[in-house]
């Protein structure tokens, strides 16, 4: 019994350090948090860290985003939530062919910090990721 609640606790530790870890924000380096800020003046949001970056989840012209910063401050990647249809159309067509019968959940553009543009469609816990062309990339665990 003793063996089995060891088990059962460590299982739980490791899944809930694998999600984002909800955050106060004078929990996230000021580095973070001045860089958010500077490219997003006056806007709130809520923090997580995940994989060693920290990630910020807001809303900015009725748009829903996230960006991720890394601890000195360097902006990762910002994501924007899209409608389904503002896929680039190859991008749309892979999905229908490789994911017939499937609902795409949720799709969104991201930019990385380099300027490089990807699109993410994601459905049944999976992200599908394409290059600015609707190219497939990769599909990789939600």
């Amino acid at each position: 019994m003793k063996r089995l609640f060891v088990m059962v606790t460590a299982t739980t530790l490791i899944a809930l350090s694998a999600c984002g870890q909800k955050l106060k924000e004078s929990q996230v380096p000021v580095a973070a948090r001045t860089s958010f800020a500077k490219q997003y003046p006056g806007i709130k949001g809520g923090w997580e860290k995940e994989n060693g970056n920290y990630e910020v989840n807001f809303k900015q012209a009725g748009k829903t985003m996230s960006a991720v910063i890394e601890k000195n401050g360097t902006i990762v990647e910002t994501e924007t939530v899209i409608p389904v249809s503002d896929l680039p159309q190859p991008a749309s067509n892979y999905m229908k062919e490789h994911y017939k019968g499937t609902k795409i959940k949720e799709a969104a553009k991201i930019v990385k910090g380099n300027g490089e543009v990807n699109y993410e469609a994601e459905i049944n816990h999976k992200d599908v990721v394409f290059d600015a062309n609707g190219k497939f990339i990769k599909e990789a665990k939600d």
